[in-house]
């Protein structure tokens, strides 16, 4: 009996602590979580001055829209919702519907091309109407004759205030845009106004639109679409992605030393 107790006391010396592999492979993980707590940390001061520089923006005095000279520099980052402000004449008549699901419930975006007095082209989203008004039964995908800013000198001049947004290329609601039987989905631009077009003659088109802001449509303006629905919001969660990596890495060393203190004191 004592000789076979000498003989295990040396194997029992061997597992003190934890094993080479488990002590590396906790050091790798504890490592990545907290990266990447680190880096959601990053990110959430990211997200924080963004939201402060868009809240300044939209509640900033209205300035001029950005001129071809500044198109090719527009940027999400940089531009989206500025408040702008327009000074032009409505074609009411090259209106494209596009469907929309707002707080108001489902319906469409009437996106009006507005001949500015400077001389361009900005696609204006006038507002929304329900679905029940039957938008695509009253605007269909007629085209501009000639130079559309031509004929919008006889029209009422309107003023308009809102927000710069970027043009939508993808349509939304997992489906594509398909300007041969106005059916829009998304804010596109660059469709829109090749569908409608709003390029011909001396007219040049920005590469953006206006959301209008409430109370925008002038007298005698069809449909009267309600403004002012454009939602600002950036979810921010990065607070708590951050806080449970570090609460991972923290677990794992956790784990670690309790494994590696558990197997010391077996071994004592």
């Amino acid at each position: 009996m004592a000789g076979s107790d000498h003989a295990a006391a040396p194997a029992s010396v061997r597992r003190k602590g934890a094993s080479p592999f488990v002590t590396i492979l906790a050091l790798l993980l504890v490592v990545l979580f907290a990266g990447l707590g680190t880096w959601q940390v990053y990110r959430l001061q990211w997200k924080l001055d963004l939201i402060a520089r868009v809240e300044a923006r939209v509640h900033a005095a209205p300035a001029a829209p950005p001129g071809p000279a500044r198109w090719a520099g527009i940027d999400a980052a940089g531009d989206e919702y500025r408040r702008l402000e327009l000074h032009g004449t409505y074609l009411y008549d090259l209106t494209t519907p596009v469907q929309a699901l707002t707080e108001q419930g489902s319906g469409y975006w009437l996106l009006t091309p507005m001949c500015t007095t400077d001389g361009q082209v900005v696609i204006v989203n006038r507002g929304f109407i329900p679905a029940v008004l039957g938008a695509r039964t009253r605007y269909d995908a007629r085209r501009a004759a000639g130079d559309p800013c031509a004929a919008a000198a006889a029209e009422a001049p309107a003023r308009v205030v809102g927000l710069l947004r970027i043009s939508e290329p993808r349509g939304s609601f997992a489906r594509d845009n398909v300007p041969a039987d106005n059916r829009w989905y998304s804010r596109d631009v660059a469709a829109i106004a090749a569908t409608r077009g709003l390029g011909a003659g001396a007219a040049t088109v920005a590469p953006y639109f206006v959301d209008a802001e409430a109370n925008q449509n002038p007298a005698g303006s069809p449909d009267r679409p309600t403004g002012g629905l454009t939602v600002v919001r950036f979810p921010n969660s990065h607070l708590v992605y951050a806080l449970t990596w570090y609460a991972l890495a923290l677990m794992v060393a956790g784990a670690w030393w309790y494994v590696a203190r558990g197997r010391g004191r077996r071994d004592d």
